[in-house]
């Protein structure tokens, strides 16, 4: 009905017990019965969360007469509705520290739209407006939903998938407003930390225009960037016109913190555009109720990822060394994972869902992230095109065409072989090989494109004959166990296991430092066996291990001596020297 409308109120009673309290009021709806489901999953971070697992006392009524409600599935409540005015309540707990989940305590309240809010099924284009009812002992609100009512803390939302991509932050977290590329942007610090206002507000505005330069323009109107500083924090999660971020408190003094602080902030606003609109199909519109599967990730994470460094290089954060450091971590953390010979870039992507976000003792050796291995692929794309045009065309060109096709013109998620074919066509050159390469696990040879702009790619370890066991250990209740054991490596290959405790090597009982293990692999020699005395579920054995020469490698990007000067010429170019 075209006078329908979906309200929901936020109320805080018991926030020192992780609570909170949601009640919707739904009017003018012509179902006999309304389904309302919570989503399972948050855009921008694919794994099933089961956020229904968090909502409790669940009540509906009709005209204040309490009305049947009952839960049909997992994340599903079938309430009768008598077309009028119908209440839902519940409450939702909270207390996981992430930039996914909700969180609640006497000191703030961090709410993640997909966890606290239901939608109605069959409408979720439908507006909504959210009331949050501010405890006295709270001041400030901070989200990206436009603000229908200041005086009512009152905001609207065009339809779910706005609000669903629109956190919320409630408590007395430190704000303040800056205009960037045009655009009014806010800041919200939550936890305290010995951070600059004036120097944060100045190095991320030249991060704001440097990308909005790169892009032709800046989407949005207004933008949030909300920070939970704890004693040790991180990570980041992009939305529409508003991110949050994870950061140490006390860090920001610390240069290498800092960076790495700013570089998030360049990475999750770089996906203002990159994954926020433009984008593959599979993503977006969402389905809230399971899996979208998408090959796509190392395109939209991987670019994100090279250029979240690439963009401080421009703005003058990192030097030419920092950043070619930076880059070169890339290609250390895939090779240091036995998993990338045999997973694929598209394949990391498409089983994102059952892996990325579960990690366990063996991920290392059966898969790799579409984060790093789609950023080398991003580097050999941007070098190749650099250097088939003479520096006149490079990845930035590529992007921008296609945000202006598939988002502005076409308005809809592209097909990876059309992003590929609108490349070719924007530079002139041809990019199948990479493209296929984030398809294979068979490794292409980067050193053919880094040579084409005067660097190499060098592993200092090549010849190195060090000797490893191949297992990485941890310290519990004193005792020094294996938490990895790499693929092929020695260990692996004579039967060691993660969780064995390790108690001595040939006749010499170990430390928790490991002192002997490094005194036995710096006198031995490739071949020599040597005894690892182990106790496995309480029963203590020998087991002879055959010494295997390092598979390590170590990674950097040096600048080629012999480079011509066309080379020299279109690295500077690749690198705003």
């Amino acid at each position: 009905m075209s006078d329908s409308s979906i309200h929901f109120r936020i109320s805080f009673i018991e926030p020192q017990a992780h609570y909170f309290e949601v009640e919707i009021t739904i009017k003018n709806f012509d179902q006999e019965f309304i389904d309302l489901k919570m989503p399972v999953w948050s855009p921008g971070s694919y794994l099933i969360r089961e956020y229904a697992r968090h909502v409790e006392s669940l009540t509906a009524r009709n005209e204040n007469e309490l009305t049947e409600s009952k839960k049909i599935n997992k994340n599903t409540w079938r309430i009768k509705n008598d077309r009028g005015v119908l209440k839902v309540n519940y409450r939702v707990y909270g207390f996981e520290v992430s930039v996914r989940t909700n969180f609640v305590d006497s000191d703030h309240a961090y709410l993640n739209p997909p966890a606290t809010f239901m939608y109605i099924e069959g409408a979720i284009n439908h507006h909504a407006t959210v009331e949050i009812a501010l405890p006295e002992y709270w001041k400030n609100i901070s989200t990206g939903l436009p603000c229908k009512n200041a005086e009512e803390h009152l905001f609207f939302a065009e339809n779910f998938d706005i609000l669903f991509d629109s956190p919320i932050e409630i408590g007395n977290q430190d704000t303040w407003t800056f205009d960037a590329a045009g655009v009014q942007h806010e800041f919200a610090m939550v936890g305290g930390g010995n951070y600059n206002k004036n120097k944060l507000t100045e190095d991320v505005t030249k991060i704001i225009e440097t990308e909005t330069a790169l892009w032709g323009e800046n989407p949005n109107a207004r933008y949030v960037f909300i920070t939970h500083n704890r004693q040790n924090g991180g990570g980041g999660l992009e939305h529409l016109n508003s991110t949050v971020l994870g950061a140490s408190r006390f860090a920001y003094h610390i240069e290498s913190s800092y960076k790495n602080y700013l570089s998030l902030v360049a990475h999750e606003y770089f996906h203002l555009w990159n994954v926020k609109r433009l984008r593959p199909e599979a993503l977006g519109p969402f389905n809230y109720n399971e899996e979208n599967y998408t090959e796509g990730l190392w395109m939209m994470e991987g670019f994100t990822s090279y250029y979240d460094n690439l963009v401080l290089r421009r703005c003058g954060f990192f030097s030419v060394k920092e950043y070619l450091n930076a880059l070169a971590n890339e290609f250390n953390l895939v090779y240091a994972r036995p998993g990338h010979r045999l997973q694929s870039a598209a394949e990391s992507s498409f089983d994102t869902w059952i892996k990325h976000y579960r990690q366990d003792e063996n991920s290392l050796n059966s898969g790799v992230s579409y984060y790093n291995k789609g950023a080398m692929h991003s580097v050999a794309l941007d070098i190749e095109i650099i250097s088939h045009t003479n520096g006149t065309k490079r990845l930035d060109d590529v992007l921008r065409a296609a945000y202006k096709k598939f988002y502005k013109e076409e308005q809809r998620g592209f097909q990876e072989e059309e992003f590929l074919l609108l490349a070719e066509d924007i530079t002139g050159v041809s990019l199948s090989e990479i493209f296929r390469a984030a398809h294979d696990a068979i490794e292409i040879d980067y050193n053919k494109y880094f040579q084409r702009v005067g660097y190499n790619l060098v592993n200092l370890l090549q010849e190195s004959q060090e000797l490893q066991l191949g297992i990485k250990t941890t310290t519990h209740d004193g005792r020094l166990q294996i938490k990895n054991v790499e693929r092929d490596s020695a260990a692996w290959q004579a039967g060691l296991n993660v969780d064995d405790e390790l108690i001595a090597i040939n006749g010499n009982r170990l430390d928790n430092l490991g002192k002997e293990m490094d005194y036995v692999l710096s006198t031995e020699k490739a071949g020599d066996i040597i005894d690892v005395l182990i106790a496995r579920d309480s029963q203590v054995r020998t087991i002879p291990v055959p010494l295997l020469t390092s598979t390590k490698s170590q990674w950097v990007i040096e600048k080629n001596e012999d480079s011509s000067v066309q080379e020299s010429a279109l690295g500077d170019i690749w690198l705003s020297i």
